[in-house]
C-alpha cells in the first residue's frame, strides 16, 4: 500500500508514502538489543533532530568526508555534464542536507528531474520542496522510503532521461559488507542500460584522522547517538538513561572500518516497548560502522554486484575520498 499526494506545480510534482512501518523500527530495535552483541541499525539515526544534528557533523573540522566530497564534486562538474547529457534524471536514496545535490544539479545541463526519497517523510519533503522552489523548471518528488527495500523505478512515470543515481557521502560505508552488496543491487536495479550510480565512497587513511572525524571534539556525534537513545525512550516508551552511557569510537583495522559504541558507565536495567533489558558496565550497544576502502576493493565489490566501474576521481592526501561512475552490467554474483 502506498499514499500518493499530487502537489500544485511549482512545488513538488508529487510525494509518495510508501510507509515504512513504525512497527518496523519497534521490531528491529527489539531483535538488536536481544543480541549478544547488542546494537542498533544506523538508519534509525535520522529523525528530524537527528539529521539536524548530523548537519552539525558535516561542519565539524574533523569531519573530512563532506568538504572533500564537494570540492570533488566542485573539481569533476564539467566531466559528470558530459557523462550525464542532457535531461538527465536524478535519484538520491536517503536524501538528507540537500547540499551535494544541489551542487550536482548546478552542474549537470538541463537535468529534467529529481527525486528524493528517504526513511524520514517529513524530512524528505521539506528537503525536496526547497530544491522545487528554487528550481521551477525542474521536476521534483519525494518519496518516504526505506531505501533498501524494493522500489520499482519504473512506475514513477518519470522523463526518459539519463537515470542518475546520486549516492553521496560514503553511506555504502555503513553497511555490513554483505549488506553493502545487496544494496548495490538493488541500486542496480534502478538503472537501465546507459545508466549511471555516482557513489561516494571513503578511503583508507590515518586511523587518527579517522578516529577524529567519527569523535569530533565539539561532541556533535556523541550527540547523533544519544538522539537515537532518546527517540527510543520517546517512541519506544523506553528508560534508558543516556547520561549512564558515553559514545566511543574507534578505528578497527582488521575490518577496516571506524566502530562506533554507546558504553555504559555502570550496571544497567531497562525497558523498551515492555521488554526488560541489562547492560553491564562496560558492555557496548554497536550503533554504526564506517568502513573504508581502497579504489580496488570498493570496484570489486561493485562487480560482484553487476555493476561496471566506469570512471573513478579521487581526491589523495590525508583526506583522501573518491567518487565512482558505475554502470549496469549484464550479471550479478
Amino acid at each position: 500500500m502506498s499514499n500518493e499526494t499530487l502537489v500544485e506545480a511549482g512545488a513538488l510534482a508529487f510525494f509518495k508514502d510508501l510507509q515504512p512501518s513504525a512497527s518496523d523500527f519497534r521490531a528491529d530495535v527489539l531483535a538488536g538489543l536481544r543480541k549478544p552483541q547488542k546494537a542498533i541499525s544506523p538508519k534509525y539515526f535520522y529523525d528530524a533532530a537527528g539529521s539536524a544534528i548530523f548537519d552539525r557533523i558535516t561542519e565539524a573540522p574533523e569531519y573530512y568526508p563532506t568538504r572533500t566530497e564537494l570540492s570533488l564534486l566542485d573539481r569533476i562538474g564539467p566531466e559528470l555534464k558530459a557523462l550525464a547529457g542532457s535531461g538527465a534524471v536524478v535519484l538520491e536514496p536517503g536524501a538528507g542536507s540537500s547540499v551535494k545535490i544541489r551542487r550536482l544539479l548546478d552542474a549537470l545541463d538541463h537535468p529534467a528531474a529529481f527525486v528524493g526519497m528517504d526513511i524520514s517523510g517529513d524530512h524528505v519533503k521539506a528537503a525536496c520542496a526547497d530544491i522545487a522552489s528554487d528550481h521551477p523548471d525542474l521536476t521534483v518528488g519525494a518519496i518516504c522510503h526505506d531505501f533498501t527495500q524494493t522500489l520499482d523505478v519504473d512506475a514513477l512515470d518519470l522523463p526518459e532521461g539519463r537515470r542518475i543515481v546520486f549516492f553521496p557521502g560514503s553511506t555504502i560505508g555503513n553497511f555490513e559488507l554483505i549488506d553493502a552488496l545487496k544494496l548495490l543491487k538493488t541500486l542496480r536495479d534502478w538503472l537501465r542500460p546507459g545508466d549511471a550510480l555516482l557513489i561516494g565512497v571513503d578511503l583508507r587513511k590515518d586511523p587518527a584522522v579517522l578516529e577524529a572525524a567519527y569523535d569530533d571534539a565539539g561532541g556533535a556525534t556523541a550527540d547523533f547517538n544519544f538522539n537515537l537513545v532518546k527517540r527510543i525512550n520517546a517512541e519506544l516508551d523506553g528508560d534508558l538513561d543516556p547520561a549512564a552511557l558515553a559514545y566511543r569510537a574507534f578505528w578497527n583495522p582488521y575490518r577496516s572500518r571506524v566502530e562506533m559504541y554507546l558504553q555504559a558507565l555502570r550496571d544497567l536495567e531497562f525497558t523498551v516497548a515492555g521488554e526488560a533489558f541489562v547492560l553491564r558496565e562496560h558492555e557496548t550497544i554497536h550503533t554504526e560502522n564506517s568502513h573504508k576502502f581502497t579504489v580496488s576493493t570498493f570496484q570489486d565489490l561493485a562487480r560482484q554486484a553487476g555493476l561496471v566501474p566506469a570512471h573513478v576521481w579521487s581526491e589523495e592526501g590525508a583526506c583522501a575520498f573518491s567518487i565512482h561512475w558505475l554502470e549496469r552490467g549484464d550479471k550479478t554474483c
